[in-house]
């Protein structure tokens, strides 16, 4: 069943842009979204990063 739910969510992510939406259009917003949802998935199984540490990182 989780197959149809992420059709369904693909297709209400492509029925969102509008008319004139190109392919790439939806190709940015189906990896956007992929993106998103990898994320949750890591801080639902605790692999997040503190923001002090982010920004130690990135030399901030």
């Amino acid at each position: 069943m989780q197959a149809v739910a992420n059709k369904q969510r693909i297709l209400n992510a492509l029925d969102d842009l509008p008319e004139d939406a190109s392919v790439e259009d939806a190709i940015e917003r189906l990896y956007f979204l992929a993106k998103v949802e990898k994320g949750f998935a890591e801080l639902d199984a605790g692999q997040s990063v503190d923001h002090d540490e982010v920004k130690r990182r990135v030399g901030l």
